[in-house]
């Protein structure tokens, strides 16, 4: 028989099983059964009806299906897989083929890092356990690319119409007059050109240009991007390139000031910071130099959150914190309880530093003793799960505080002679010591695939894009422009950098894998722990051309393993990047399939995800009706058009437990160096108790901390799920009621103003009440007129006729609470949103001061999960009403999602972190 040309397919299937046989036999394999064994897979798995998207060829049309076809290249490569997968000694997943089955044969599995092994020059057992896992095994190789990838570097990018947006907006280079003066490939080229400079101080002689190139053209497929500092200030007079910063606070006024004013810099400078406050003494403790009080830590903090809301992060966006303090502090209760009140610290993350002990004391329902950090001596003994419940009480109530295992984070230190870990940056993510920095970038996963129909993992195209973007992020720290001395000092003693992925929720449908299943967990652990064993190979072949890190010598890698970069791995939160990018942000799955978008018309338009766009124009069942529904809040399961296998296929947040979160963030934790920035998103009927499981669950899961959002756990949610709310079983309807009106209002009444600072001036506030109780509410706003004096008088008459009607007065306060308006002010340390958020504030403060009627408590019902209706009575520690001031987008209008710990716009990009 003539042989066919290598481009042509064939359809014949004794044909294709002859030229795998002696593919097979070529390859020098002499077992004949297991010849006929990869023969027999790969038939098979040529013989199922191509999906356009794998995993769900139950709902393609018939006029999609193809039959068996195939070229001899393809078959070659088929064959090479699959023979490569036995040597690995085990199978990478594949994409679901509809029957609950997972193929083995086309992706090989990658390395996963060995275990540790004996080193010639001995070290300490902490030595050994603190090593990466990656570096443990100094002769394990990373794969090695089959094929040679070549840099193809494309005419244009392409971009959707909203990440041209966001670039115009955010990232590319302006005029005077705001205009965009680069289109998207000359702010790569910039960045590209600026990054690969760094080269020549290694070799004078290098095709400077070919670096650039190379680091151009990942960027322009949008295979990898930095983070966005680099996007933004590369090439231009700013220069600065770093995304996240830790900065110290020790317990003297100077050091807290100084600390005031490097965070102003590095906000202006377009990084965010993180601080611990746990070496301020507490409230109250005696200050010997002045014979005062000290105002404790949470005091101070107020003054970073309003520098912060001054300082426009490099002139983008607002700058963001972390804020952590040690569980063994003694203001830790009010450090818990910081952000229970609408509009303070508004530009902080809380976490608690939770150590091993205390964990221990919690299981073991012990004591703890909580310590002055100023003296070292034990202040109180404390229940370590009264601590923790109310903890998990606000999370549960507000999503604030997180967690950060601080022990776990310092058993990964990289570099304990030169001190312990205290913070993180604000997200979370990336554990540092004072005066570090660290440069971000991440992988687009989208892009790591092959083949048509049935995808698999590209491996070789992965394998170079990380060894590509670990070289562009060490190049990264020679080029920067640090905002501090200090800081430049000590992030090049580490040269830590962080690279993590993008995309991941996308390469799962590109496989046919559900978010939500035990393959998704295999295909993750494959993926990062591949990543991780390149990029510190990658690291390594640094450390031998450019040379160590020169806080290597005492390290946990000294003795054992060059390195250039003390760590290399970091899941950071991408949710502009991925914007950019055209894919799914971070690990995270998809929020939402369709959302709607805010033109700057004031028109809306629903956008869906491509995939599912595809999905279900490919399967028959699209239907604009339908988009509009998913946007508004509906859920795929409710439309019985759609098949299951699609059901199945495009889960997003809110359709996986809290458990499936948390297992998936170990998985990438487990080959991450830093730490993971994730969601544990919960329903909204989640009882205090679900929380409670979930974050001993992270503990037990080896995460480094966590954090957790529960649906509509703030009055006005950035994006709802759309699911009814659980209500108590209805009573018995009641004799019809009498008509509401207001009661007549009395000639002499008693009251109060209150002066308050708003953005638009002074404004005065007046309270009265009658025999009754509170009647009316009246206001005065400085110098203002027009439209300012219309509106708000309308508001206080509204509030006045609701409140001498019977409205309960904390109820009015509610809905006057947490509403914004562009100028906010500061008044005696806390934020006012707005002439009504003012309002609010005095109303609240009229019921606080006990001048108020008594108002009865209110019995707390949360569903408790089981889907009958009935809820069920538990007791929670009041700790107030909080309300999310972020509901809108600020710049478009679009509803905010909460994503990696971050409130982010899916229209423009616009971010909270």
């Amino acid at each position: 028989m003539t042989p066919q040309p290598s481009g042509k397919p064939i359809v014949d299937k004794n044909r294709i099983a002859s030229l795998i046989f002696n593919q097979a036999s070529a390859m020098g394999i002499a077992d004949r059964a297991r010849i006929e064994q990869i023969t027999a897979r790969i038939i098979e798995r040529l013989e199922k009806p191509a999906a356009a998207l794998p995993g769900m060829e139950a709902f393609v049309t018939p006029q999609a299906r193809v039959s068996i076809a195939v070229t001899e290249d393809e078959i070659e490569n088929l064959v090479k897989d699959a023979v490569e997968g036995v040597k690995s000694a085990g199978s990478a997943v594949q994409p679901s083929t509809g029957s609950g089955r997972t193929d083995v044969i086309e992706v090989p599995k990658p390395p996963i890092p060995p275990p540790p092994v004996a080193a010639a020059a001995p070290k300490t057992s902490k030595q050994e356990k603190n090593m990466p896992a990656a570096t443990r095994n100094t002769k394990s190789e990373a794969r090695k690319p089959k094929t040679e990838i070549r840099n193809i570097i494309p005419e244009r990018v392409e971009l959707s119409a909203n990440a041209l947006a966001v670039l115009e907006k955010r990232y590319l280079k302006k005029d005077k007059a705001g205009n965009p003066v680069e289109k998207a490939e000359d702010m790569l080229r910039r960045v590209a050109r600026t990054v690969a400079a760094a080269e020549l101080s290694y070799d004078p002689k290098i095709n400077i240009r070919a670096v650039e190139d190379e680091f151009y053209g990942l960027l322009a497929r949008l295979e990898f991007l930095p983070n966005s500092p680099t996007l933004m200030n590369a090439g231009r007079e700013l220069g600065q390139l770093s995304a996240c910063f830790v900065l110290p606070i020790d317990d003297a006024i100077e050091s807290i000031f100084d600390a005031v004013k490097h965070t102003a810099m590095i906000h202006k400078s377009g990084g965010g910071t993180g601080f611990s406050f746990s070496r301020l003494r507490p409230e109250k403790d005696r200050v010997g130099s002045t014979g005062g009080v000290a105002s404790g830590p949470v005091s101070f903090m107020r003054a970073f959150d309003v520098a912060t809301d001054v300082i426009k992060q490099g002139g983008t966006r607002r700058g963001a914190n972390m804020a952590i303090l040690s569980v063994d502090h003694p203001d830790i209760e009010r450090f818990i309880k910081a952000k229970q009140t609408a509009g303070v610290l508004t530009n902080f993350n809380l976490s608690v530093a939770v150590t091993d002990a205390f964990m221990e004391a919690v299981r073991a329902n012990g004591e703890y003793d909580l310590i002055n950090p100023h003296n070292g001596e034990i202040v109180e003994k404390k229940k370590a799960r009264d601590i923790f419940d109310q903890i998990v009480n606000l999370a549960w109530k507000t999503g604030d505080p997180g967690v950060v295992f601080i022990d776990r984070i310092n058993a990964g230190n990289p570099t304990p002679h030169l001190g312990k870990i205290e913070s993180t940056n604000p997200c979370g993510e990336q554990p540092l010591l004072p005066y570090e920095s660290c440069n971000l970038g991440s992988i687009n996963l989208s892009k790591m695939t092959k083949g048509n129909g049935r995808k698999s993992i590209d491996y070789d195209r992965l394998g170079y894009t990380v060894r590509t973007a670990v070289r562009f992020l060490d190049d990264v720290i020679d080029v920067n422009k640090f905002p501090l001395p200090q800081i430049a000092e000590r992030t090049r003693q580490t040269r830590k950098i962080g690279l993590g992925v993008m995309g991941f929720a996308d390469l799962l449908i590109d496989l046919g894998i559900a978010y939500d299943s035990p393959e998704a967990l295999e295909a993750a652990e494959e993926v990062m722990g591949f990543i991780q064993a390149e990029s510190h190979k990658a690291s390594e072949e640094l450390a031998a051309s450019r040379g160590t890190f020169p806080a290597y010598e005492k390290s946990v890698y000294d003795g054992r393993v060059k390195m250039r970069n003390a760590s290399c791995t970091t899941i950071a939160p991408t949710g502009t990047l991925s914007i950019i990018a055209g894919c799914s942000s971070g690990i995270e799955p998809h929020f939402a399939l369709c959302f709607t978008r805010n033109i700057m018309d004031g028109t809306k338009m629903v956008e869906v995800n491509p995939y599912f766009q595809r999905a279900s124009v490919e399967g028959g069942f699209f239907s604009k009706e339908m988009m509009e529904k998913l946007a508004a809040g509906a859920h795929l399961e409710d439309f019985k058009e759609v098949p299951e296998a699609a059901k199945k296929l495009f889960v997003t947040a809110h359709n996986i437990t809290p458990e499936g979160h948390v297992k998936m963030q170990a998985v990438f934790q487990k080959y991450t160096d830093n730490a993971v920035s994730k969601t544990v998103n919960f329903p909204a009927d989640a009882t205090v108790a679900d929380v409670d499981k979930v974050y001993l669950m992270a503990f037990d899961e080896g995460l480094k901390g966590i954090t957790i959002y529960r649906d509509g756990c703030k009055a006005d949610q950035p994006m709802s799920t759309g699911k009814a709310e659980v209500k108590p079983e209805a009573a018995a309807p009641a004799a019809p009621a009498k008509p509401m009106g207001p009661r007549e209002r009395a000639k002499v009444t008693t009251g109060f103003t209150e002066k308050v600072k708003t953005g638009c001036g002074n404004m005065y506030i007046t309270i009265n009440t009658d025999s009754t109780g509170i009647c009316e509410v009246f206001s005065h706003l400085g110098k203002a007129g027009g439209c300012a004096t219309a509106q708000l008088e309308s508001t206080c008459r509204l509030a006045s006729l609701a409140l001498r009607s019977g409205v309960p007065i904390d109820d009015v306060a509610k809905q006057l609470k947490g509403i914004r308006c562009p100028s906010i002010a500061w008044d005696n340390g806390k934020s006012v949103l707005s002439c009504a958020d003012a309002i609010a504030t005095v109303l609240e403060n009229y019921i606080n001061s006990g001048l108020s009627v008594k108002l009865e408590g209110k019995a707390e019902v949360n569903g408790n999960g089981n889907g009958n209706g009935h809820g069920e009575k538990k007791v929670i520690k009041d700790f107030g009403i909080v309300k999310n001031v972020a509901g809108q987008c600020v710049d478009c209008g679009s509803i905010l999602v909460y994503q990696e710990g971050c409130f982010i716009c899916p229209g423009c990009g616009f971010t909270k972190c």
